[in-house]
């Protein structure tokens, strides 16, 4: 190892398998950021369920081994390769992606997936957008083609793609009918955009909301398990251009909810780097997840 080379905390898959497999190590080099990329000073990264999916192997896309999960990022700009003139040293940030893996206390994003953080959200915020913001505008205005006046159902709303598919599809006009599993995450549905919320715990629930709809029924169904495909096309960003312009566009209309004030994701646990074995057993196997988990550094 060369004399002088910084090292940092990240947490490192030697193995596909379960939550156990994710090792902290400390002996880990500070990656250099060539053209185009940006290292960040991670403040707190997203954990998304695809990040459980993708370690225990049975994902379509396989990471070479070993590797350090984690894409949704938030911190500080700490060196800016060739050509990223568009960062400097200190800016806030957050990232819809990164190179070396987000579960680190430092991580290289190429500086398409990175885009200015505003004052008005924390770090925690800034982590809980990329996956999940990205992944309902896309599957809301870019899948479905919503117009206002329409009426949508997001099934597992109180989840950080849920919220997210609140916020959004309140902000462009849409009904919104929620679903959630507790009455917290009920109650923060509503806060968060939705005109009405359902128990999907209850056996009937579906008819209650037929009962609600009457004759017109559902314009739009979003259904969260449906992030498993959503996250591929995320994973897809740095592999050819139309996904990564599409994801420009993601980004300033979401930029500029976050300038109006709708796009505020709602944190929910938060873990720190020593505890992502159990922020793993819990985003699959927590009851009634409410809110956006986050890893904290």
């Amino acid at each position: 190892m060369a004399t002088g080379q910084k090292l940092m905390r990240a947490v490192r898959v030697f193995e596909f398998g379960g939550p156990e497999v994710l090792k902290l190590r400390s002996d880990i080099a500070v990656p250099i950021p060539k053209d185009h990329q940006v290292l960040i000073k991670v403040h707190a990264c997203g954990v998304n369920p695809v990040e459980t999916y993708i370690r225990s192997g049975t994902y379509s896309r396989k990471p070479l081994l070993p590797y350090t999960p984690g894409s949704d990022v938030a911190g500080v700009i700490e060196a800016v390769g060739d050509n990223a003139s568009a960062f400097k040293k200190g800016d806030r940030v957050f990232t819809s992606s990164t190179i070396s893996g987000g579960y680190a206390e430092y991580a290289l994003a190429a500086d398409h997936t990175v885009y200015k953080l505003p004052e008005k959200l924390d770090f925690k915020q800034g982590a809980a957008i990329g996956i999940p913001y990205f992944t309902a505008y896309r599957a809301l205005i870019h899948s479905a083609c919503v117009k206002a006046g329409e009426s949508v159902l997001v099934h597992g709303a109180s989840g950080g793609v849920g919220l997210a598919a609140c916020q959004i599809a309140r902000a462009y006009g849409l009904k919104i009918l929620g679903t959630a599993g507790t009455e917290e995450g009920q109650k923060i549905v509503l806060q968060n955009g939705a005109h009405e919320v359902f128990n999907h715990r209850e056996v009937n629930y579906i008819d209650k909301i037929k009962k609600y709809v009457g004759e017109k029924g559902i314009d739009i169904i979003i259904e969260m398990l449906a992030n498993v495909n959503l996250s591929k096309d995320l994973s897809l960003l740095s592999h050819g251009g139309r996904v990564i312009e599409e994801f420009q566009q993601y980004a300033a209309a979401l930029q500029a909810g976050m300038e109006i004030g709708w796009l505020k994701p709602v944190i929910g646990s938060q873990y720190p780097l020593e505890k992502v074995a159990e922020a793993h057993e819990n985003i699959i196997h927590g009851s009634g997840a409410t809110g956006k988990m986050i890893l904290l550094l």
